[in-house]
């Protein structure tokens, strides 16, 4: 691949720009607002002026609604060899595509499975692929150098391929990605009238829970609308869970001792299913996941403390395989959680005891 049109420069069109930019090629801008492309091509992500003449691949980074009239548009007007979108729903498109009567063989559809809670071009950073899986769902008409064509842009962009079929793609992602949006922004909108002291009780787990309610309300109407039907077969699920878990918590209320015991049988019930469920969510660069044990520690809230606490591990030669860090509310201190393989964590408390740190239990 030498050159690349992106329509599209948000957050994932920008992205992509970069990192193919990065890899040389050339890469040519487009956007129905060109203050956006002149931004990302600002950015190193490319030019926004017109290419000459047909690239070899056309990169359609549209909201879904509008996906498919952008590809029938560049289709029509033979701008590329290929051709692919990464809208995060893949059977509609393509079927408006079908509706249109266009020539689906140098189309295929893909998802970049990255993102971030902020939007538009200055979000765009040319490694937001790296690791992350690429889905690719092409048909029998799709031509094999079109395939070619995307999986050497997912390799540019150092993500990983994995083939499905699109409607297998769209209830995947309803259950991974569009459910969990909206399950964390209704727990989040019970925090906008919360008296202010349960407020400043906000802990890390809220926080977890919570963190991609901050994502753009716009950007998800797009994407939501595009994909209802499993979200919402998802969400009746969980409504169903709701509603037992509601019964079983009023029935830890109840006088007869029965009752009580039923209900907790069923509190009992879903955090065990969520164990199980959770124990399925792949570890650390897509592996099984793995058991660590947490070094906690009191840290100080400035300059040089984070590379201080991990030069110490390295000394002690132990490899932290994931970290976490929970402020101290109203003060200058937080406590951060290190993940270490299971033989490794005493010596690890041990050189940071030493070193003159606080671990905490």
């Amino acid at each position: 691949m030498r050159t690349a049109l992106v329509i599209g420069t948000g957050l994932i069109g920008t992205s992509a720009a970069l990192a193919l930019q990065s890899r040389g090629v050339q890469v040519h801008l487009a956007d129905h607002d060109p203050d956006r492309a002149r931004t990302a091509a600002a950015l190193g992500a490319g030019t926004d002026e017109e290419p000459e003449g047909r690239v070899d691949l056309v990169v359609v980074a549209v909201p879904p609604a509008h996906v498919a009239t952008t590809l029938a548009e560049a289709i029509r007007a033979g701008r590329a060899r290929g051709y692919l979108d990464v809208a995060s729903v893949k059977g509609g498109p393509r079927r408006e595509l079908e509706a249109l009567d266009c020539d689906l063989t140098g189309y295929i559809g893909t998802h970049p499975m990255a993102g971030r809670e902020r939007s538009g071009p200055l979000a765009g950073t040319a490694d937001l692929f790296e690791g992350r899986p690429w889905v690719l769902t092409p048909t029998r008409e799709t031509d094999t150098e079109v395939l070619n064509l995307a999986l050497e842009l997912v390799a540019l962009c150092r993500a990983v391929p994995v083939v499905m079929d699109a409607d297998a793609h769209d209830r995947a992602v309803a259950l991974v990605s569009h459910t969990p949006q909206l399950v964390s922004s209704m727990v989040a909108a019970r925090l906008q009238d919360a008296d202010e002291t349960a407020v400043r009780l906000c802990g890390q787990g809220i926080r977890d829970v919570t963190r991609i309610a901050a994502s753009d309300p716009r950007m998800w109407l797009d994407i939501l609308s595009a994909n209802p039907g499993p979200v919402a077969d998802i969400l009746s699920a969980v409504a169903a869970d709701l509603d037992e878990t509601v019964r079983a918590l009023r029935a830890l209320q109840a006088g007869d001792k029965e009752e009580r015991e039923d209900g907790a049988a069923g509190i009992e019930d879903i955090l065990r299913r969520g164990n199980a469920g959770r124990s399925r969510v792949p570890g650390k660069h897509g592996a099984a996941p793995a058991a660590y044990e947490t070094v906690t520690v009191l840290i100080g809230d400035q300059p040089g403390e984070l590379a201080r606490i991990f030069a110490d591990a390295g000394r002690a030669g132990v490899n932290i395989e994931d970290v976490r860090i929970e402020h101290a509310t109203g003060q200058q201190a937080g406590l951060i959680q290190l993940m270490v393989e299971p033989r490794a964590a005493s010596a690890l408390a041990a050189e940071l005891k030493e070193r003159g740190w606080a671990l905490r239990q």
